[in-house]
């Protein structure tokens, strides 16, 4: 490891435990699994999805008019979507997500159309948030750019809900089916926009800064007219974090959403990579909680997360795979240079799920790099508040961008 990646390692990690110590809560049972809303496919259930893909990324391949109990706010219409993109194993694959329409009279040139990158919702296919009613404050949120005329397009990512698992902060692949679904979606007959932003929030904001490094390359020849990104609780340099992982990890006892976190980075990691010997270094334990982060939805993960002591996964340290940082970062690392359009980072400093030094670590390398960075740090904003907090900054980043 080098020395700046242990002292990236050894900051977060610190101001990570001195951000979460008041927040530990005791161990809870690992009782039975919490049922998860009924998913409402609106007609389109493709989890065992085994129809022809056509080989161009970004095809629409079929849409279905949305069931009205999952529309936005300020929605003229609501649809879902089946989409070509590409997999964790660089192969031809299927995705889903959702096209929301703005009321009134498009401007001339069609709607100007808004990425939308979900956070963390679990890595189950019942959990396609295109197939679930959004949670308040993220509905408030996007009922927000749909009253100020964007369209709003949203992957689910590929695996989620589709055949596959979800590659979870897999920050290449995530790019793909946002960039993908933006594609797709102007394949129909919706007047839509070249103009485009990426917006995302949580693991949404590495998929969508992700997207922002590659967009221009991963919509080449579709016409579009990348312009920028907006993200928020933004998760960065977790390979850091993570290389240090093992029965030796610090004796910290995290917040039942970063300990649920980890589970489903490692069911990602072990999917993603099979040629690594992830599973040899999980205890019993471990690989049960891996499994089950796989294939569950978020309430569903959190009594097994509440109070897990994260050295219990471990036989020994990970860092004993060879080449285990490159791996890592290869997987979840978030761009810090590379970006050729304005970049806006929010981060609310009570976030206690996705912790400010992880934005914060992002940002000064960002700014090293001379990358075309605006870091706005909210005091008073948590994981969820800082959606609320950005938006006067927000509306303006994306009137001057879009202009």
């Amino acid at each position: 490891m080098t020395t700046l990646r242990r002292r990236i390692a050894a900051a977060v990690v610190a101001l990570m435990s001195a951000t979460v110590v008041a927040t530990t809560v005791p161990a809870g049972p690992a009782s039975a699994l919490t049922p998860e809303p009924a998913p409402d496919w609106s007609g389109l259930d493709v989890r065992d999805y085994s129809g022809p893909i056509p080989q161009q990324a970004g095809t629409l391949i079929t849409t279905r008019a949305m069931a009205p109990s999952l529309s936005l706010p300020n929605a003229a219409s609501a649809h879902r979507i089946l989409y070509s993109t590409t997999n964790q194993f660089d192969r031809r694959a299927v995705s889903t997500g959702a096209v929301f329409i703005p009321r009134g009279t498009p401007p001339r040139g069609g709607w100007p159309i808004m990425a939308w990158a979900h956070g963390t919702v679990g890595m189950g296919d019942d959990c396609a948030p295109s197939a679930q009613v959004h949670e308040a404050g993220e509905a408030a949120y996007l009922g927000h750019w749909l009253a100020r005329g964007y369209a709003v397009v949203a992957t689910d990512y590929v695996g989620q809900g589709t055949p596959g698992l979800l590659s979870y902060l897999n920050g290449v692949t995530a790019a793909h089916s946002v960039a993908d679904s933006m594609v797709a979606a102007r394949q129909m007959s919706l007047p839509l926009a070249r103009k485009w932003v990426a917006v995302g929030h949580s693991q949404g904001a590495g998929a969508a800064l992700s997207t922002a490094r590659f967009a221009q390359q991963f919509t080449a020849g579709s016409g579009l007219d990348y312009r920028g990104v907006v993200a928020t609780g933004a998760p960065a340099n977790i390979e850091s974090v993570l290389q240090l992982a093992g029965p030796q990890f610090p004796p910290v006892m995290l917040p039942r959403a970063l300990n649920g976190y980890a589970l489903y980075i490692l069911a990602g990691f072990r999917d993603a990579r099979p040629d690594l010997p992830v599973n040899a270094l999980l205890t019993p334990l471990g690989r049960r909680l891996t499994d089950i982060a796989g294939t569950t939805c978020g309430k569903q993960l959190r009594p097994f997360a509440r109070g897990l002591d994260l050295r219990k996964l471990f036989t020994r340290p990970i860092d004993t795979i060879p080449g285990i940082y490159t791996a890592l970062r290869r997987y979840l690392g978030t761009p810090d240079s590379g970006y050729t359009r304005p970049v806006l980072l929010g981060q609310g400093l009570l976030d206690v799920n996705v912790p400010a030094p992880a934005a914060l670590s992002l940002a000064a390398q960002m700014t090293a790099n001379r990358q075309p960075l605006e870091l706005r740090v909210y005091p008073g904003a948590d994981h969820p508040g800082v959606l609320r907090a950005v938006l006067p900054d927000a509306d303006r980043f994306l009137d001057r961008i879009t202009r």
